[in-house]
């Protein structure tokens, strides 16, 4: 009884809907009553197939042209041997050739072939409205082949309706891990297909960046590009809402959506409603077609009355094809060069309220970006050859021609190992220099570094002083009367400060907190680059504090990482673009630009900067530069007279600070005021050899005496020529063996000579330990009881010695061990362990690691240690030694 009440339940249905229709079909053919009705349905589909490819093919007179296999593909009877329907083959220099007319997509809907429909009487192409305003869904995702064929071919027939750079594509696929899109790569490749976002965090960020395209679109505030948004499958609810509602956003908001498994949504409920969209159900052979917005098949609402057989996938020479005709357009169209950086004239703006410079375009819009209380500092992130030095060098040189050095000052240091900045500095070759620079670092040593933050804080000290005096609390409110310039930092590699979790790793953080906390209000900000930001030990538990004054970020190819613990859809992908955010990261406000190389027109650079350098003001002076890798020279040194000379001072090389000062130890009459270099590099020979030299010019010829005892081989030329060196400037010189050593440290320890100043100059002094350790057989005194007795009593007599040790053991033995350390004030260390020197000192922290052509100057007097680039001779490279 069961069944026959459902089988009468299902028969009354039926009979219900075909009465339905037939009211339906009854009430179409009354309207119809008065139109010319072809007399057969074969020819209602020949006249579709015409009209079909009348609104495909190229306009009448326009420039487009079909493909070379006859004629405009579309027509259901292209010839057997041309290209497949939709398609037209293109080859490198054969002009626009299209399938369909060029039309505006964001001005409107184009017409767009997706398959054919079939009837019994023969097929005809099926067109249907895409375009702003205009989208389309699918109840399968694309894990159906089918569908991403169909999406496949969607994106390269609106991108040929379209002139090239007028439609930016970005894909969503979550269920295929990006798989749709991977034949279309090629249009990636040629700048036109973005990102494809796979994980929730991505499409919510791409989703941001779409909502933003439509409300500049629609506010008249973006350019006229159609955003194609291609969803290959569903993504979460969320997601899914915001998608639909781009739908909803209308043809001013120029966004198309193409939008693959609509069907699958969460389980009991319905999907989200869409606007303006055209939907497509399959079946396992057919799609059959919804009524398209505003232009339906059908009264009812039941669609297109035939199936529709799907086109097949895009071939592969006709992406490529497409793909370079885009790319050599887009490339064109979007050329950037320096000169679009640049304002018409130089150095007219005032940087009281803030300092800004063009870096770039989005699309065709240019992007300015701002030092002020919004975006005081900037972190820059990229791999490596991701265009890090372009984009600074695009940003110093906007700056510099918009703002004279008497509202910009630029502080420079780059830690890696290239030349970002020797452009902006004097060399040998040419004078020209940045007037703007006040302090440049090239392949700086983290020293130099913590030199820079410490000259910046005590510049906050003193703006901070300048302030108070005035009333005011920011640099925007000084009178005219006080004109101070900002003052902007750039660290390259700025990691490099933080390696090593040691004290000057603590102190370069603190530093550097302080100066992002601080500089906003007095017109210091900072600008720091590196290839990543985390992984620093030193920043465990300081990086929120320290990043977060960082409000711009600026992420180059590799560089998301700046812009926080999210996914980056439609990131930079390519050498020349980046994603800015102004708002520390945060999603929603990214903007996609690109930037020029300044190197590719040599010829306009070269003139910019030597106008820069042509306008400085009289008296500007060159920046103080570091060169890492450079050696130094005494003979490159102003080294003092005999009339300046209170005290004499050895000069042993130039220490690391941003004045590049000579590096000296004072000689006075104090106890223990001598020299010990030591090391076994043979730098430590060349360090004697300048320590000696530069006496010389402190005396008056014959005032001074130097006793030179080379006891190692490997000073034996070092040895002659500081001989040769001093002999030149009128000073008697006596060379000495380990025994004749023995003997004038003894008559010195007993008295002082005739001259008042006598100098040892010892070469290898461990290499005479066992002469100074043999004792009298009439005093028993040993050497090193003389040597002992001079190092506390000879400066008092005018005796100093400089000694070239090649171990600590030693030189604490000839002093009696480590608590007479304070009998050789002064101490440059070359090749000694940190540990090693650490406990000779007394010191727990050293912040010191051994490294060529760099040493540690130790004052234990004037309690002062430094970094220096020790002296050697002209020639001689410290890195070639064995």
């Amino acid at each position: 009884m069961g069944r026959l009440a459902s089988a009468y339940g299902q028969a009354v249905a039926a009979h219900r809907q075909a009465r339905q229709r037939w009211t339906a079909a009854r009430a179409l053919l009354d309207r119809l009553a008065g139109e010319p009705v072809p007399e057969r349905t074969a020819d209602l589909v020949a006249r579709l197939a015409r009209l079909a490819d009348a609104l495909a093919a190229p306009p009448p007179g326009g420039s487009d042209r079909a493909g070379p296999s006859g004629p405009p593909t579309g027509h259901v009877g292209a010839s057997p041997g041309g290209p497949p329907p939709g398609y037209v083959a293109v080859s490198p220099g054969a002009g626009p050739a299209r399938a369909i007319r060029t039309v505006a997509p964001v001005d409107g809907p184009a017409p767009v072939r997706i398959g054919e429909a079939s009837t019994a009487d023969g097929r005809f192409p099926l067109l249907l409205p895409l375009g702003a305003g205009r989208h389309l869904a699918v109840d399968r995702d694309a894990r159906d082949p089918r569908v991403a064929v169909l999406l496949r071919v969607l994106v390269l027939r609106l991108l040929t309706t379209a002139a090239p750079g007028s439609v930016r594509v970005v894909g969503i696929d979550p269920a295929a891990w990006g798989a749709t899109f991977i034949p279309l790569r090629p249009l990636r490749d040629a700048g036109v297909l973005g990102g494809v976002a796979t994980t929730e965090a991505e499409i919510s960020a791409l989703l941001d960046a779409a909502e933003a395209h439509a409300r500049a679109a629609q506010v008249g505030a973006g350019e006229a590009e159609l955003l194609l948004v291609v969803a290959a499958s569903a993504p979460g609810p969320r997601e899914l809402a915001r998608l639909a509602a781009l739908t909803h956003a209308g043809p001013t908001a120029g966004v198309c959506v193409l939008f693959a498994g609509r069907a699958a949504t969460t389980p009991g409920q319905a999907p989200p409603a869409l606007g303006g969209t055209t939907e497509i159900r399959l079946d396992e052979r057919y799609a059959r077609i919804g009524d398209p917005p505003g232009q339906p098949f059908s009264d009812d609402g039941t669609g297109l009355a035939v199936p529709v057989l799907l086109d097949g996938d895009p071939p592969a020479p006709a992406v490529q094809a497409l793909a370079d005709r885009l790319g050599v357009q887009v490339r064109r169209d979007t050329a950037l060069h320096l000169a679009d950086l640049l304002p018409e004239r130089r150095w007219t703006e005032s940087a009281r309220a803030g300092l800004r410079t063009v870096v770039g375009r989005s699309g065709r819009t240019p992007v300015t970006l701002a030092f002020d209380d919004a975006t005081p500092h900037w972190l820059v992130g990229g791999r490596t050859g991701a265009g890090k030095t372009v984009f600074l060098l695009d940003v110093l040189y906007g700056l510099a021609a918009r703002y004279s050095p008497a509202e910009l000052q630029l502080w420079l240091l780059d830690f890696k190992e290239g030349v970002s900045f020797t452009e902006f500095v004097p060399t040998d070759r040419d004078p020209s220099f940045l007037p703007h620079a006040r302090a440049v670092g090239v392949e700086s040593d983290r020293e130099y570094g913590l030199a820079v933050l410490r000259e910046l804080r005590r510049e906050l000290g003193r703006r901070a002083g300048l302030f108070k005096r005035h009333g005011v609390t920011k640099l925007a409110d000084l009178p005219d009367t006080e004109p101070v310039p900002r003052t902007v930092a750039v660290i390259d590699e700025f990691h490099v400060l933080f390696s090593g979790n040691d004290r000057l790793a603590r102190e370069a953080v603190d530093l550097l907190e302080e100066l992002a906390r601080k500089g906003r209000s007095y017109g210091v900000h900072l600008v720091l680059a590196s290839q990543s930001t985390s992984g620093v030990e030193a920043l465990y538990g300081r990086a929120e504090s320290l990043f977060g004054q960082f409000a711009l970020r600026v992420a180059l190819p590799g560089g998301e990482p700046v812009l926080g613990p999210r996914g980056v859809v439609g990131g930079a992908t390519r050498i020349g673009t980046a994603v800015v955010n102004t708002a520390a990261g945060a999603a929603g406000a990214d903007l996609l630009l690109r930037f020029p190389d300044a190197h590719a027109d040599a010829r306009q650079l070269a003139r910019l900067r030597y106008e820069l350098w042509d306008a400085r003001p009289d008296g500007t002076a060159p920046p103080a530069v570091f060169r890492g890798y450079a050696t130094a020279h005494l003979e490159d040194e102003p080294t003092p007279s005999a009339a300046t000379t209170r005290r004499p001072a050895v000069l042993v090389g130039r220490t690391v600070d941003v004045a590049g000062s000579t590096a000296r130890c004072d000689l006075d009459a104090s106890p223990g005021r001598h020299l010990a270099v030591v090391g076994t590099s043979a730098t430590g020979g060349h360090v004697l050899r300048a320590a000696a030299l530069s006496l010389a010019g402190q005396h008056r010829p014959g005032e001074a005496e130097f006793v030179l005892a080379p006891l190692v081989a490997a000073a034996d030329e070092l040895a002659d020529d500081t001989a040769a060196g001093l002999k030149a400037a009128g000073h008697p010189v006596t060379q000495v063996d380990a025994a004749g050593l023995r003997a004038r440290i003894g008559e010195l320890a007993a008295g002082p000579g005739e001259r008042s100043r006598t100098y040892l100059v010892l070469f290898g002094v461990d290499a005479a330990g066992a002469v100074l350790a043999a004792a009298d057989p009439d005093t028993y005194r040993s050497g090193h009881d003389d040597l002992r007795a001079l190092l506390r009593e000879g400066p008092g007599r005018g005796v100093h010695l400089l000694g070239w040790w090649r171990g600590l053991r030693r030189l604490a033995d000839d002093l009696g061990g480590s608590q007479n350390r304070d009998d050789v004030a002064c101490l440059v260390a070359l090749n000694v362990p940190a540990d090693d020197l650490g406990l000779y000192l007394g010191v727990t922290d050293l912040a010191w690691t051994p490294r060529p052509d760099r040493a540690l100057l130790v004052d234990r007097h004037a309690q002062r240690t430094a970094l220096i680039v020790p002296f050697v001779r002209p020639g001689h490279h410290p890195e070639e030694e064995r």
